[in-house]
């Protein structure tokens, strides 16, 4: 018991490092949560610091929630890898290191399906990218690939994978629902990044 505390406990850490403060503060010399959104994922990133910095930002919370899926490998511990990870995406959202204001867990729950089920990540990422590519709103992306992970999610009959997407979907949403207005309000932004050539 004393080892999978630890293991939850370790996972929320990892999600609670700050990507992109740290990113911001070191490279930048910028705190990215007064600029922009004021959001520390990975699309405040590429609106505040750049594309450099928002693909190092995203990739690196992809790997916040692939490193705490696979601690129960390492642990030697009987705890679900899904389950752990959503630790991960919890402290992504609310972490400690920042204040508790995090991202909108996107990127770290595409990490946790990367670590448990790796077809699913791809189809996650290609149909983020496609849709990011057809609307220019990564916030409407980013809802759509929820939904659209959890419908395929439903075809694989694993049940702790269905009920993990599941949860997942609703944070995102939830995340996502000053954005949600915007979009009716047609108020939003659109990306201008993703067709420059560099």
């Amino acid at each position: 018991m004393a080892v999978n505390g630890l293991i939850l406990l370790l996972a929320y850490l990892l999600g609670s490092i700050p990507s992109g403060l740290i990113v911001g503060k070191l490279f930048y010399k910028k705190d990215i949560r007064e600029h922009g959104s004021g959001n520390l994922g990975g699309t405040n990133s590429f609106r505040t610091l750049g594309v450099k910095a928002g693909i190092a930002v995203t990739l690196a919370d992809i790997l916040k929630g692939t490193l705490a899926a696979i601690l129960p490998l390492l642990f030697d511990s009987s705890l679900h890898m899904l389950l752990v990870g959503i630790f991960a995406v919890i402290g992504h959202m609310y972490p400690i290191f920042a204040g508790f204001r995090g991202g909108k867990a996107v990127a770290t729950s595409g990490g946790i399906l990367l670590a448990y089920a790796p077809y699913l990540f791809l189809f996650m990422l290609t149909f983020f990218l496609l849709s990011l590519l057809t609307s220019k709103y990564v916030s409407l992306s980013s809802i759509l690939t929820a939904i659209a992970t959890f419908i395929y999610a439903l075809f694989t009959g694993d049940v702790a994978l269905i009920l993990v997407v599941f949860f997942l979907m609703a944070f995102v949403v939830y995340r996502h629902r000053a954005n949600i207005k915007r979009i009716r309000e047609k108020t939003e932004p659109k990306v201008k990044w993703f067709n420059k050539k560099k």
